[in-house]
């Protein structure tokens, strides 16, 4: 066994090391437009359009985008807080836009705006480089309409923007006050790795050896996020950051490929190719994701979901897509990389894209969830994402043992996601430290106090607990997942189990299994609601929304009583939660005493017989 680690380890070394080695056939570099979209590739796109009207109505989205971008006020270099952010945005969003309107249309109006865009932000001062994702993501901005308009762009707007390309965008991703996102393993080294690599490849001819260097660099350092991904593709920033961080890691990954022809075994990483289903199952039947760290809203139609379909052949991953190609949600105000899901849609019909067979996935790695579904559309599922994981990774709230639900369309357990950080910061808050008397902790949203979750004592979670699954089950008629939340609450517990189970297809029961240490501890059990609380009598409660009920009773605690938590902010800093309420109950365990909760939760009007063999110990689920 000593041996047989020694080889794997020595395996391991091996393989990185012919990673950084990266093996850069530079004969292949051809001729510009060179990135992602290769010269005469605008006839496929052409053809994609004209025989499906699914593809036509995204690309006039994207044309139509492109007119009113006309009509907009040049870009000012003007910072939000530390922040160039939303300008880099915009501008990768206009220049990627102008770029496929000009190539797919020839239309000079598109290529004389994408030219001004270019050089507005050429000509800023620099692109903000202390704060390294604004550099990337304008380095890849504009390396984009530098190489796609390459041919038609006067060769004087070619040196002003290629000068800036390097001096604003390469330079300074060498220096090693800025560059210490090299070494992180989150959406940073993704995002800034990604976007230097664009421009090292569209400023190539300018300076070939230092670009080579740049792009091994690059392949070397992004496999340390990548490996994040281990073993099933749970990404531990959650919904928005998947969408962000995996984003431009497949954008990183097929500029390698179509210029070189390989991806230089990135693909191959353990977990990624797996991580489309994974993103796929956090949307419930509701339309909303499953909210949980630092979420935002919607994403809408997602790019990168496609080239995932397309390299696995699997259609079934589009599923949530489909639903926003047939309702037009392609965001064209927000969604910046859209075009790139006309490169890599590689013409697929809605027709093909069947409902996934799977209903439950459950996700190892360093923040563990599980998504549990009875269908995927219809009217009538029932759906749960149960939340494990630490407080302590990146972009982590005080979650862990958290839930949302879903049941007749509608959300009831609910997650407030996260705040915008400006917010925080520019009140002086230290958002960013996650020791356990972090201010970021301060931040109601933050905290368990606003989770659908437990909170012992009215103190904090464990910052350095960590929730694991300790089992599920993927029967219809008993779809569950049972997490330890031990290490989150060792300070006062000495065992905390939390099942969730759906049961026949019918009902939800959230069952937690506790153990006080050698003192009294005071439970509170909680459920965030944008629902309506409607009724409360002892330990039963009804909701409303949307015209739709739900039902909760806590079952076999005497005396116990329902009650409200108000969701209002209690720092002048926090952000308004309006229209969400928190229900739930409190009860005092004595000293080393075993206590079960147990809350059933029963949606519609109908009446539904609560199965008594579906009460039982989670050592038997």
């Amino acid at each position: 066994m000593k041996h047989l680690k020694q080889y794997t380890l020595l395996f391991i070394l091996l393989t990185l090391a012919a990673i950084g080695r990266a093996q850069i056939d530079t004969n292949r570099i051809t001729a510009h437009p060179r990135l992602l979209f290769l010269k005469n590739e605008e006839e496929r796109i052409a053809q994609m359009v004209k025989k499906d009207t699914t593809w036509e109505k995204v690309h006039n989205s994207i044309i139509e985008e492109s007119e009113a971008i006309l009509s907009l006020e040049p870009l000012q270099r003007a910072l939000i807080g530390r922040r160039l952010l939303q300008v880099s945005r915009e501008s990768l969003r206009r220049i990627f836009f102008l770029s496929y309107a000009y190539r797919l249309t020839h239309k000079k109006k598109f290529l004389a705006r994408g030219e001004e865009e270019l050089l507005t932000v050429s000509k800023f001062t620099d692109w903000n480089p202390s704060h390294f994702l604004d550099v990337a993501e304008m380095t890849m901005a504009v390396s984009i309409g530098y190489d796609w308009l390459y041919n038609d762009l006067p060769a004087k707007s070619r040196e002003v923007i290629s000068k800036a390309i390097i001096e604003k965008g390469l330079t300074p991703s060498q220096e090693a006050k800025y560059n210490g996102w090299l070494r992180g393993s989150n959406n940073w080294n993704q995002v800034c790795n990604a976007g230097i690599t664009f421009g090292a490849l569209a400023v190539y001819e300018n300076q070939p050896a230092a670009s080579v260097a740049l792009i091994e660099r690059a392949i070397k350092s992004i496999t340390i996020p990548m490996k994040e991904y281990a073993p099933d593709g749970n990404y531990k920033e959650g919904y928005s950051y998947w969408g962000y961080g995996t984003s431009f890691n497949v954008l990183f990954n097929n500029v390698l490929e179509k210029i070189f022809g390989t991806d230089f075994n990135l693909n191959s990483q353990p977990g990624f190719m797996q991580t489309a289903s994974f993103y796929e199952n956090l949307i419930g039947p509701s339309g909303q994701p499953f909210s949980y760290s630092d979420c935002g809203g919607i994403e809408g139609l997602q790019p990168a979901m496609f080239w995932f379909a397309d390299k696995l052949k699997d259609p079934s991953l589009l599923y949530i897509e489909k639903k926003y190609l047939q309702t037009s949600k392609f965001n064209v105000k927000s969604n910046r990389l859209l075009p790139a899901v006309m490169l890599w849609a590689n013409g697929v019909s809605v027709k093909d894209i069947k409902e996934p067979a799977q209903k439950i996935w459950n996700g190892k790695g360093g923040n563990e969830v599980a998504m549990m579904r009875t269908s995927w559309w219809g009217g009538k599922e029932i759906y749960v994402g149960v939340k494990g994981g630490s407080p302590s990774v990146s972009h982590g709230h005080m979650d862990a043992g958290s839930f949302v639900m879903d049941a007749n369309g509608v959300r009831w357990s609910a997650d407030l996601g996260m705040q915008q950080y400006n917010t925080l910061e520019s009140v002086g808050l230290d958002i960013w430290n996650m020791a356990q008397n972090s201010q970021r902790w301060e931040v109601f949203r933050y905290s368990n106090y606003s989770h659908s979750t437990l909170t012992v004592n009215g103190q904090l979670q464990n910052v350095k607990g960590n929730a694991t699954v300790v089992k599920n089950s993927t029967d219809p008629l008993n779809t569950n997942t049972v997490l330890d939340l031990t290490s989150i609450y060792n300070k006062d517990l000495q065992k905390a189990l939390r099942g969730i189970a759906i049961i026949n297809k019918q009902y939800v029961i959230v069952r937690d299994e506790i153990e006080t240490g050698d003192t009294a501890c005071v439970i509170r059990w909680a459920m965030l609601t944008p629902a309506t609380v409607t009724a409360i009598n002892g330990n039963q409660a009804g909701l409303t929304t949307k015209g739709q009920k739900l039902t909760l009773f806590v079952n076999g605690l005497p005396g116990v009583v329902f009650k409200t938590y108000p969701t209002d902010p209690p720092h002048s800093y926090d952000a308004l939660n309006l229209g969400t309420t928190i229900i739930g109950f409190e009860v005092t365990v004595p000293a080393n005493t075993a206590k079960t909760l147990e809350v059933i939760m029963v949606p519609g009007e109908e009446n539904i017989a609560v199965q008594k063999s579906s009460l039982k110990p989670l050592a038997q689920w």
